[in-house]
């Protein structure tokens, strides 16, 4: 199949996509109708719960193993669509709904590239394309829960919006539940101990801490307080002030090394969620860097989450689209991005690049 006819198939299976509710958790509809056009292409593939994944006709265990992997759930819709966010619709180049640039325009733009590889018999590496689901949630039934099936992964490109520039890195994530504890009593009288109060040095250190490496490519940690929570009613002193730590890591500190840090600088009580979500990247002497700053690509460091982070093998971020336009009222991708971005896909995975 040539560039323009898989084009075709795969804009008219987005709007399919489109069509089909997908929120995280909720993809079995959406994984159909990738099925249905693998069998369509007359490509088998291999499924477990909402993920599905082909696998290069000429595969070799001898020969490293490339991934292109991106996500087919969605977010809810934001406030404010003026239009049905599951009809789509096009106007001018511009195709408007739920999931049509984060991530259905990497997405399919991946897969019109795989089809066109699955005809080839002497590539040198394998190619392995998964559909996958929970990213929007970095659930544990997404990406995750299939990496063990695929066998050794050499590279990893991960189709996000990025206008086709190469993210070498992403930062993790770390969210960390925060209770400051104080003694309830009468706001009448000099009783108790307000856990508002309690809480305030550690929320400050928070807002003004800075920590001393910054890397290259990702620049420093981010954190941000973002939910905070105290008191019944207005005349008790609350004795506990809940809130919620965002930090954004870099590959300067692996999560559990930040939180090292955080904990023992404050006062507070501090739970972190999980240490899964970490940063990741890929060295800039790696042969697909090169062969992208070859093509004219721009490399930069991703400051948004990924399925990148649950990859423990080198990933790039890549893709058609505008990450600005992800989750918000009426997003959209434009056809000309998914066109273009097949050939460059193409162009990219040329060559020894593994």
């Amino acid at each position: 199949m040539n560039i323009d006819n898989i084009t075709v198939a795969v804009t008219d299976l987005l709007k399919e996509l489109i069509s089909t509710p997908s929120f995280s958790r909720e993809e079995a509809g959406t994984a159909d109708l990738i099925r249905s056009f693998l069998q369509s292409q007359h490509i088998p593939f291999y499924q477990k719960g909402h993920n599905t994944w082909a696998i290069h006709s000429s595969y070799s265990p001898e020969k490293p193993t490339i991934l292109l992997n991106s996500h087919h759930d969605t977010v809810k819709p934001a406030a404010g669509w003026e239009r049905d966010p599951f009809i789509p619709k096009l106007e001018g180049d511009r195709l408007y709904g739920l999931g049509s640039n984060d991530a259905g325009g990497p997405l399919m733009a991946l897969l019109g590239a795989f089809c066109i590889l699955n005809e080839k018999e002497d590539l040198p590496y394998n190619l392995i394309f998964a559909a996958t689901a929970e990213e929007e949630i970095s659930g544990k039934n997404g990406v995750a829960s299939i990496l063990g099936e695929l066998g050794k992964i050499d590279l990893g490109i991960v189709g996000e919006p990025t206008q086709m520039q190469l993210a070498i890195a992403e930062k993790g994530l770390m969210v960390l539940d925060c209770v400051a504890h104080g003694k309830t009593g009468h706001a009448a009288r000099e009783e108790g101990i307000n856990a508002i109060y309690e809480a305030m040095p550690d929320i400050e250190w928070f807002r003004t801490y800075r920590f001393p490496s910054i890397s290259d490519t990702l620049g420093p940690v981010k954190m941000s307080v973002t939910q905070i929570a105290a008191g019944t009613q207005h005349n008790v002193v609350p004795p506990e002030c809940t809130f919620v730590v965002d930090v954004r890591t870099t590959d300067a500190y692996s999560n559990q090394a930040a939180f090292a840090i955080i904990d023992a600088a404050t006062q507070c009580e501090i739970k972190p969620r999980s240490f899964r979500l970490n940063s990741s990247g890929i060295a800039l002497d790696h042969p697909l860097v090169q062969q992208a700053q070859q093509l004219g690509m721009d490399t930069f460091g991703s400051s948004t989450l990924s399925d990148q982070a649950l990859m423990p093998f080198p990933t790039v971020k890549i893709g058609p689209g505008d990450s600005a336009r992800s989750h918000t009222a009426d997003e959209y991708i434009c056809l000309s991005e998914i066109e273009a971005a097949i050939p460059k896909y193409l162009a990219l995975l040329a060559g020894n690049i593994v």
